[in-house]
């Protein structure tokens, strides 16, 4: 007796080929969704990553400004305000700033006195000191040179160096800070006499000397690169530069430069009292798709 086994009629057959198409169609698809998914979250996290950097970074070297003297350039390098102007716009795309050298604030160790000193104390002796001649007991301004030196890389010292007295904030006048012109009222060029004493240089003489000073080196700028660019741009860091010696940050001789982040498409600043506002923003592709990240941060 003969058994016969059922197989499978070329319609079912034809059922079950489409089935698995459709199966594999769908499947194929939600992959592929899953891995550009994939690609869409690592090039997000690379961008927040760093822009959170490079905010970092501008952040840091910000809270050593003198609110005072910070200032919003225009690309055409000739037309500039206070950061904290209202006045300010999309325009200004440039942040200038003269910062007080910290590092010599905190000062090194001294073996022979067994504690830390300052290498400038932001201190003025009043009742010795004249209008060209100001003791600064406390500080070492040999220390001072030194770490001058080695922040510039040895393209400046203390001679490139200048006090401001903080008091001026009440006469705000951004042109006396020495900013794209030749009056620098409120900045003065010194050399050391002695350890603890400076010889002010400047032709002009303080009107007053006050007990407190801020000692800075340079001046410092953050600028789209090249400088007129606008969308997709290189933000790059100056500083090394005097803008109290009539020196800008294009072409001061002895001027550094550093890369902070690529394909920036904003970045924008403003100043609100003692309050720096910066919003930087980033952009990154994904074969024909662009993704960008923003972020903010408040600085002191």
């Amino acid at each position: 007796m003969k058994t016969f086994r059922r197989a499978f009629t070329l319609v079912e057959l034809t059922f079950v080929i489409m089935i698995f198409g459709i199966v594999a169609a769908i499947s194929a698809e939600v992959y592929a969704k899953i891995y550009e998914n994939y690609l869409v979250s690592r090039v997000m996290n690379t961008l927040q990553t760093k822009t959170e950097l490079a905010l970092e970074q501008i952040s840091n070297k910000l809270q050593y400004r003198i609110k005072s003297a910070t200032i919003a350039t225009k690309p055409d390098l000739s037309t500039y305000i206070p950061a904290a102007d209202p006045a300010l716009n999309e325009g200004y795309r440039i942040l200038e700033w003269i910062g007080y050298d910290e590092l010599g604030l905190k000062g090194g160790y001294d073996a022979t006195l067994g504690y830390f000193r300052p290498a400038w104390s932001g201190l003025i002796d009043v009742d010795s000191s004249t209008e060209s001649v100001l003791s600064t007991p406390g500080s070492d301004l040999t220390l001072e040179n030194s770490i001058i030196a080695a922040l510039s890389n040895s393209r400046s010292n203390i001679s490139d160096a200048a006090i401001i007295f903080p008091e001026t904030d009440g006469e705000f006048d951004i042109s006396k800070f020495g900013w794209y012109s030749t009056n620098s009222d409120y900045v003065y060029d010194v050399l050391p006499n002695g350890a603890q004493a400076f010889t002010i240089t400047d032709p002009v003489k303080p009107e007053k000397i006050y007990e407190r000073y801020m000692l800075a080196w340079s001046a410092y700028a953050i600028a789209p690169d090249p400088i007129g660019c606008v969308y997709d741009c290189t933000l790059s860091f100056y500083w090394n530069y005097q803008p109290w010696k009539g020196e800008q940050f294009l072409s001061a001789p002895n001027v550094m430069k550093s890369t902070l982040i690529e394909h920036v498409t904003t970045f924008k600043f403003k100043q609100d009292g003692d309050v720096m506002r910066i919003k930087l923003c980033v952009r990154g592709q994904i074969v024909d798709k662009n993704v960008s990240v923003c972020k903010e941060k408040v600085v002191f």
